[in-house]
């Protein structure tokens, strides 16, 4: 009920009818994992790769190809996948391939991923164009930087440094001031945003237009 009195807040709430499919997913050690898919016909620990270019099987789940992923009773696509020991966080990392040119919103207070075949709605929508990752831009004691948009980060901002390590910064994402965020420092390329502060937003990417775009979500607290 709370939901659907909720509804009329979403940014695509006039949006016309769309060709979509929802998935239900759980924050499973502050991962999204989506039990709804098969791979082959198989269940299994599926996590969402928003940034993964290719899917990653861990091969002990594996099994002979080819490999097709199962999203619904009428939509099947074929994987080229990766291979990889997951060491027991998942059997699959599922990855941007799936979804081809199409959007993906992440709903993190219903605990939908919809995957949409029209792309975005973007709505009342904060836009970021990206190239490569899905990025947006995030503010760090005052600089602008670039993030990737990482749903296989439980974290809230991974940041480069080369002393690997955990410290406070002034944080905020798409018009709204965290205040000061406690973050992890990594060997990494580039920042990195995951589950723990986008989980305060409606996230939708659209990897055909290279688009992501933000919503805060006005029924998850700060």
């Amino acid at each position: 009920m709370l939901s659907l009195s909720c509804a009329r807040y979403l940014p695509w709430r006039n949006a016309p009818a769309a060709a979509e499919v929802n998935l239900a997913f759980t924050l499973e050690r502050n991962l999204v994992e989506l039990p709804t898919l098969r791979i082959n016909n198989r269940p299994g620990r599926f996590i969402l790769g928003s940034a993964a270019p290719r899917t990653i099987l861990d091969p002990a789940f594996a099994g002979r190809g080819p490999h097709a992923l199962q999203i619904s009773e009428r939509d099947t696509v074929r994987l080229s996948p990766a291979s990889l020991d997951l060491h027991g966080v998942a059997d699959a990392i599922i990855g941007t391939e799936a979804w081809g040119g199409h959007a993906i919103s992440i709903d993190y207070r219903s605990g939908l991923v919809t995957y949409q075949k029209d792309g975005i709605h973007s709505g009342l929508m904060k836009i970021f164009q990206y190239h490569g990752e899905p990025k947006i831009n995030v503010t760090v004691d005052g600089a602008e930087i670039a993030a990737v948009v990482d749903t296989t980060s439980p974290d809230t901002l991974v940041l480069p440094r080369r002393d690997p390590g955990r410290g406070t910064v002034q944080v905020a994402v798409g018009g709204t001031d965290f205040g000061a965020v406690d973050v992890q420092y990594a060997n990494v390329a580039q920042a990195r945003i995951g589950n723990r502060l986008l989980s305060r937003f409606l996230v939708t990417i659209d990897y055909g237009k290279h688009v992501v775009g933000l919503w805060r979500d006005p029924r998850i607290a700060l």
